[in-house]
């Protein structure tokens, strides 16, 4: 029998044939770890698990080794390597889940400051990525240039068995997974084979939102003004980012986040409010519309909220210090009269700069403000400036959970900024003397390390409570108090009353007295007729609207957040 000593190892490893064993072992390695760490992570069935590891392990195999060069297959396979490392970095920021639909629509439209702010605070993980596979890539791009690099016939033969016996045993598994699971067990439970099929879904997403102009073409709002007064009308939308209402010291919070707006006995806060959806790129287009979670499709074929105020005689603004993403915000921005992207580097109080140069420059018109804040949005330091900068140490660039202190620090901190900018266009609007009144509300929460989950950010595809409870409040002046004494009452009546934020196009347009069949008055906080017992829908990862329980990812956890908040999830 030939000894294999450690010299016949290390001689054989300098070989070309062990140098394409090496790769193939590299190439596996790389592309099961997803596999490998989703099967523990994602609660599947024994059989959907056990399925998800052994037959992409033994397809990979087979398709590596159909020709004697495992590197040309390799380089074939380049976007599945692409999709396991983004697969990686997801598990490293979200504990759990597959790339979702949601995710590849934010890679999409995510603004270059916002990906180099990410970026930045993932350095750890980006690093191991870069370990794991840049080697790897250059013995393919190397090995690709020779012939000689080939596994001998006996190791060739050999895998190719197992790999076999790996795929029939893999699809003999997948039998009871269906049985468990149903058919669609290896698009939604197995990987890449799910995460392939949501890059599908936010392909055809992304290209509703391209052809929107075109499908909403013929929409007609069909809207009238039900009040006609003497003073001019001002009325202001304020979209938060990233902000939840666990951290406002108005929803109970023990540190003083709100100082300003707390001592306002003006304002009407409501307390029981969630987001429809934990994304941007689908919370603001439903906020800005009357398309709720359970018609998303409608979205594509209605237009917004600058339409319906504009059919009316407003001259409508659309103000945001973030940038154009190329996403249905954008669009719905672009059907205003004036639109304004402030940018980074940029904070927040300039968006009240912009509302007074135009409130200033025009003293006829009603107006319709959208204002677009960059509000909580990672990174968290960077949305306010130094003077806000009450907790401290708030510089911490890593993300990750021996950081919360200073992570948290900076968050709260994000929220004090917002706390003052809203104080200061309530001051501002209560000096003008008009008919004026402000809506605030955020788009979603975020994720703070907050309990053993190791949750962080938003757009998981596993909600949680602090992801799906915003702050939402409104304020009129005293001269919309003494002309709608009713809406005024029926907002603070209201205060309690369990809603999402498909309320905000259905109040805003009450609150402009404004009237179309696109308006529910049982979904408007300022109309006696809310339905406190409509059921809150929230639209997930694949645009299902579900009810706020266990199939959105709702845990006891989170019931417990929602009890303490004097919430009640049915």
């Amino acid at each position: 029998m030939k000894r294999f000593n450690l010299s016949n190892i290390r001689r054989q490893a300098h070989e070309p044939s062990g140098k394409a064993l090496l790769l193939l072992v590299w190439l596996i390695v790389a592309l099961m770890m997803p596999n490998v760490v989703l099967a523990f992570t994602e609660g599947h069935t024994p059989w959907s698990a056990a399925a998800g590891v052994i037959l992409p392990l033994g397809l990979y195999l087979l398709t590596l080794l159909f020709t004697r060069r495992i590197s040309l297959v390799a380089l074939a396979l380049l976007p599945i390597l692409a999709l396991c490392a983004v697969q990686i970095v997801l598990l490293y920021l979200y504990g759990n889940s597959t790339i979702a639909v949601d995710m590849f629509t934010n890679i999409m439209t995510t603004n270059t400051t916002e990906s180099s702010e990410l970026l930045g605070g993932l350095m750890p993980i980006i690093l191991l990525v870069g370990l794991l596979y840049a080697p790897l890539l250059y013995m393919i791009v190397r090995q690709t240039g020779s012939r000689c690099y080939t596994l001998t016939e006996k190791a060739r033969r050999g895998a190719l068995f197992t790999g076999g016996l790996l795929t029939i045993v893999g699809v003999q598994l997948l039998l009871p997974a269906r049985m468990v699971a149903g058919e669609s067990v290896v698009r939604e439970e197995i990987f890449p084979a799910n995460a392939i099929h949501n890059l599908d879904i936010a392909l055809r997403n992304k290209q509703m939102v391209r052809d929107y102009r075109h499908t909403s073409a013929t929409f007609d709002h069909e809207a009238e003004r039900t009040a006609e007064i003497l003073q001019r009308e001002i009325y202001i939308l304020v979209i938060g980012e990233s902000s939840r209402a666990a951290n406002w010291s108005l929803y109970g919070y023990p540190r003083t986040t709100n100082p300003r707006l707390s001592q306002r006995k003006d304002i009407c806060l409501f307390r029981n409010v969630t987001t429809q959806s934990n994304t941007t790129h689908k919370s603001v287009p439903m906020m800005l519309t009357s398309v709720g979670a359970d018609e998303y499709e409608a979205l594509f074929q209605r237009k917004g909220i600058a339409d319906i105020f504009k059919s009316v005689g407003f001259r409508t603004c659309f103000i945001s210090t973030q940038s154009p993403q190329g996403a249905m915000v954008d669009n719905l921005a672009a059907e205003c009269d004036e639109v304004i992207y402030i940018g980074a580097p940029s904070h927040d109080e300039q968006l009240l700069q912009m509302v007074e140069r135009i409130v200033e420059s025009d003293s006829e018109e009603d107006l319709l403000f959208v204002l677009h804040c960059y509000g909580s949005h990672f990174r968290y330091n960077r949305r306010y400036p130094r003077d806000v900068a009450h907790f401290t140490p708030d510089d911490a660039m890593a993300v990750n959970a021996t950081n919360i202190e200073a992570l948290r620090n900076s968050y709260d901190n994000s929220i004090i900024y917002t706390d003052r900018l809203l104080d200061s266009i309530i001051g501002y609007l209560a000096n003008l003397g008009d008919c004026t009144a402000m809506l605030y509300c955020s788009d979603h929460g975020e994720d703070l390390f907050d309990d053993e989950r190791g949750m962080f950010l938003h757009a998981s595809p596993k909600v949680t409570y602090y992801q799906l409870h915003v702050p939402c409040l409104a304020w009129f002046s005293e001269e919309y108090c003494t002309l709608y004494p009713d809406k005024v009452t029926m907002a603070r009546r209201h205060r309690w009353s369990p809603a999402t934020t498909a309320a905000i196009f259905h109040t805003l347009t009450e609150i402009a007295s404004i009237r179309s069949r696109y308006i529910d008055p049982r979904q408007s906080l300022v109309s006696a007729g809310f339905d406190e017992a409509a059921p809150r829908l929230y639209l997930n990862d694949h645009n299902e609207a579900l009810p706020l329980d266990q199939r959105i990812g709702i845990t006891d956890l989170d019931q417990r957040e929602f009890l303490l908040h004097g919430i009640i999830i049915d």
